[in-house]
C-alpha cells in the first residue's frame, strides 16, 4: 500500500469513524478503570493471596460472586459456588507420639516420623547394638562424620531404602539417630513421593540421640520405645464459581480463569527466597487476578451482547487449587460432566495483565487443538505481536478440558521477574494492555458464535515435562492430584506404548511386569527396569474392573 492510498484511508477514516472511535476509547477506559477496582482488591492484604482453602481465597470468592449479580448474570445450575474436596499431600496426625524411656519426645525438634512410615504403633525394648526380629530397630543415619557433611548424601532417599531392607529382615519399627551433628534438617516432606512402607520409621535428632539414648540408664539392658504413629492424607476444600448466559442453544462455550494464588507460600511453590519465614503475601495481581478481573469483563460483554451472540450457551468459571495442581478445574470437569459431546471449545485466560506496549506481546496457546484457531490467528496478529503455542497441554486450566477432547485456546502475556513473589502487585499491571487482550478475546467470542459451528477437535503432541532418566516411557501423562493408590492416567499420546497397549484416559495403573505400582514411587521404580524393546504386562483398574494387557516398552 502507498503512502498516498494510506493517508486517503486515514482521511476517511478520520471522518467517517470518528464518533465511533471515541466510543470505543471511552469504552476501553471504562473496562480499565473496572479491571483496576477488581485487581486492588483481589490483590489486596486483606485477602492474604487467596491461598486454596483459606479465608482469603473465600473472601476472593465472595467478591467474584457478588460481582456477577451485580451484572446480572446467572448462576449455572442454580449455584454459583462449586466446592471440591482434594488430597493435597500427606500430615502428621495430632494423636502421632515418639516415646523413649516413657517420656515423650517433641515432635519435629527431637523426632520426626517420615512421610513413608506406616501409621502403626510399635513397642519394644531396644539396645542399639543388637538387631532383634520382630523388635525395632536402631540404625545409624551416617556411617562417618564426612558422610554427615556431605551436601550430596540424599538423608531421606536412605532412610526410605534402608527401612524398605530392614523391614524385610523382621524389624517392627525403624529409629534413624543422627551420631554426628550432620547437615540434616529435619522436616516433615508432605509431597514425597516415597510410597508406604509395612512398618513405622523415625528419625531422631542429635541431641535427643544423646539425651535420650547414650545417657539412658537404660542403655545396656534394654531401651524402651513406644512408636504410635499416624500419618494421615491432608484434605483441603476450595470452591470453584460458574455463571452462565442460557441461549437454550445446543452447545455451550466456556471461559475460564482460576482465582486462587499462593497465600504467603506456606505450599511451598513460591520464587521468593525465605518466602514462609519472612510470611510476605503473595499478591498475585497478574497471576491471576488479572485473568480473573478479565472474565467478569467476558462475561458482562457476553450478556450485554446477547442478541448477537446467541448461537452458543456461554459458561464462566473462576477456578481454585489451579497453583496446587489444576485441582479445581479437574474436579470441576469430573463433577459436571464436562465433555466434548456438549462443549463447543474453551478459553483460558491466565496471566494477561503485563502486555508490554512496545511488543504487544502475546502467547496464544493451543492453537493447534483445531483448525478454526487459525482464523483467530489471523484476527489477533492485526493487534499483537503473537507467540503460538499449538499444544493443548500446558501450565493452566484449559489442559483439565483438551484432555476431554475439547479445543482449548489460551491467552498470556509473559512471565516477569515478579512471577510467584510478593512483588507481584496491582501497581504493575498495564490496565489499558490488559483491556485490549480482553477485546481480543470478545472479538474471537463473536466470530465464534457468527460462524455457527462446532470446532473440530485435533490432538496435538504433548510438551514433555522435563528431560527422563528412565530408557523407556510409557506415553502417559500422570495425575499428579490421584492419591488412592496406583497411578491415575491424565492423558495418552498418540503412537506410544500406552495407547497402543489399549490404556486410556481415568484408567489407574495397578502393576506392571512384577512389580505392584502404589503411587510414583514404584512406577518409576518399575520403569527403571526395562529397556526399549522389553515385552511386559500392564494391569489397570477401569470402571471398577481390573485389565491386564500386553505392552512393549519403548522411549
Amino acid at each position: 500500500m502507498t503512502f498516498r492510498i494510506f493517508a486517503l484511508l486515514f482521511l476517511l477514516s478520520f471522518f467517517t469513524s470518528r464518533p465511533l472511535a471515541i466510543a470505543q476509547k471511552k469504552a476501553d477506559r471504562k473496562v480499565a478503570k473496572q479491571l483496576e477496582v477488581d485487581i486492588d482488591y483481589l490483590a489486596s492484604d486483606s485477602l492474604e493471596g487467596r491461598r486454596t482453602s483459606t479465608e482469603g481465597e473465600r473472601k476472593a470468592a465472595d467478591y467474584i460472586e457478588k460481582r456477577y449479580t451485580e451484572d446480572e448474570i446467572e448462576p449455572y445450575k442454580g449455584q454459583y459456588r462449586y466446592p471440591f474436596h482434594f488430597v493435597y499431600g500427606k500430615e502428621i496426625a495430632a494423636i502421632t507420639q515418639v516415646r523413649i524411656s516413657n517420656v515423650p519426645l517433641r515432635l519435629n525438634d527431637d523426632a520426626l516420623p517420615m512421610p513413608f512410615s506406616a501409621s502403626k504403633r510399635t513397642t519394644s525394648e531396644v539396645l542399639p547394638d543388637v538387631m532383634e526380629q520382630g523388635s525395632i530397630w536402631m540404625a545409624p543415619l551416617y556411617k562417618d562424620q564426612d558422610q554427615a557433611s556431605d551436601p550430596h548424601f540424599d538423608e531421606e532417599k536412605y532412610m526410605y531404602e534402608h527401612a524398605k531392607d530392614l523391614s524385610k529382615q523382621g524389624a517392627s519399627g525403624v529409629v534413624f539417630f543422627d551420631a554426628f551433628g550432620g547437615k540434616y534438617t529435619p522436616t516433615f516432606n508432605k509431597h514425597s513421593e516415597y510410597d508406604p512402607l509395612t512398618i513405622p520409621v523415625v528419625y531422631l535428632s542429635n541431641a535427643a540421640y544423646q539425651k535420650y539414648i547414650l545417657n539412658s540408664d537404660n542403655l545396656k539392658t534394654g531401651i524402651p520405645i513406644d512408636l504410635n504413629i499416624s500419618i494421615n492424607k491432608a484434605e483441603r476444600t476450595g470452591s470453584n464459581i460458574a455463571a452462565y448466559v442460557d441461549n437454550g442453544a445446543p452447545y455451550t462455550v466456556i471461559v475460564g480463569a482460576h482465582y486462587d494464588h499462593l497465600g504467603y507460600g506456606e505450599d511451598e511453590n513460591s520464587l521468593f527466597a525465605n518466602a514462609v519465614k519472612e510470611h510476605k503475601i503473595h499478591h498475585g495481581a497478574d497471576d491471576n487476578a488479572s485473568g480473573t478481573a478479565a472474565l467478569l469483563e467476558v462475561a458482562k460483554w457476553v450478556k450485554h451482547n446477547k442478541k448477537k451472540l446467541h448461537h452458543y450457551n456461554y459458561l464462566f468459571i473462576n477456578f481454585s487449587g489451579e497453583e496446587l495442581g489444576l485441582y479445581g478445574s479437574k474436579a470441576f470437569v469430573k463433577d459436571q460432566g464436562i465433555d466434548s459431546a456438549h462443549i463447543a471449545y474453551m478459553i483460558n485466560m491466565d496471566m494477561i495483565g503485563r502486555l508490554n506496549d512496545s511488543t504487544h506481546y502475546l502467547e496464544l496457546g493451543g492453537v493447534g487443538t483445531s483448525p478454526a484457531w487459525e482464523q483467530v490467528v489471523e484476527m489477533s496478529g492485526d493487534d499483537f505481536k503473537l507467540s503460538l503455542d499449538s499444544s493443548g497441554v500446558g501450565p493452566s486450566d484449559h489442559t483439565s478440558f483438551y484432555n476431554v477432547g475439547i479445543p482449548v485456546l489460551f491467552y498470556f502475556t509473559g512471565t516477569h521477574k515478579d512471577y510467584h513473589k510478593p512483588s507481584d502487585t496491582a501497581g504493575a499491571i498495564n490496565y489499558p494492555g490488559e483491556a485490549l487482550v480482553i477485546k481480543n478475546v470478545d472479538k474471537v467470542l463473536a466470530k465464534m458464535d457468527k460462524d455457527n459451528a462446532k470446532p473440530v477437535f485435533t490432538a496435538t503432541k504433548q510438551k514433555s515435562m522435563g528431560k527422563s532418566s528412565f530408557k523407556v516411557t510409557l506415553g502417559i501423562m500422570p495425575d499428579y492430584t490421584f492419591q488412592e493408590g496406583g497411578v491415575r492416567v491424565d492423558g495418552v499420546s498418540d503412537n506410544r506404548p500406552a495407547m497402543k497397549a489399549g490404556i486410556k484416559q481415568g484408567d489407574i495403573i495397578t502393576q506392571l511386569g512384577d512389580i505392584k505400582v502404589n503411587g510414583m514411587q514404584t512406577y518409576m521404580e518399575a520403569l527403571g527396569k526395562f529397556v526399549p524393546g522389553d515385552k511386559t504386562k500392564v494391569t489397570v483398574t477401569r470402571d471398577g474392573k481390573e485389565l491386564t494387557m500386553p505392552i512393549e516398552l519403548n522411549k
